[in-house]
Parts: structure tokens; sequence; C-alpha cells
């Protein structure tokens, strides 16, 4: 498993977000604090606090490099 931390600031950011990651056969989960969902799920990312950055985390370790660069204009530092 690798975890990345991503910022998704905007509706536009959150639906190129979700199109991106549905490309690939894998789970991914995305949590802010003590919530955690379905990255996959556009419903579930507006339910967490989008103002902070998020944690991805990516449990195919064989398409994770290949996540990790088509999501490279999301990614930020954990203490943005």
């Amino acid at each position: 498993m690798k975890s990345i931390y991503i910022t998704l600031n905007s509706i536009e950011k959150v639906k190129l977000f979700v199109n991106t990651i549905n490309i690939y056969n894998s789970d991914f989960d995305l949590s802010s604090g003590r919530y955690i969902i379905d990255a996959k799920s556009i419903m579930g990312i507006f339910s967490l606090d989008l103002s902070t950055p998020l944690r991805l985390d990516i449990y195919n370790d064989e398409c994770a490099e290949d996540v990790i660069s088509a999501l490279k204009e999301f990614i930020v530092s954990p203490l943005s």
C-alpha cells in the first residue's frame, strides 16, 4: 500500500480526480481526519473537508506509480 496527500479544492478538480482514478482496477481510500471513504465515490468525496489535504491510500502496489504519475497535479505535502 502507498499513501500520498492530495488537494481537491474545486468541483472541477473532484470530477477530474474521480474520472482519473476510475481508470485503475484497484481499491483507493480517501481520508480526512477520522473519516475514510471510497476514493471512486464522487458523493463520498463531497462529504469530506475539502479545505485540507486528503490522504489517498493506493492498495495495488503494481499500479501505484502509474496512479501517482496520473495524479501529480493534485499531490501536495501533508502540511499544506
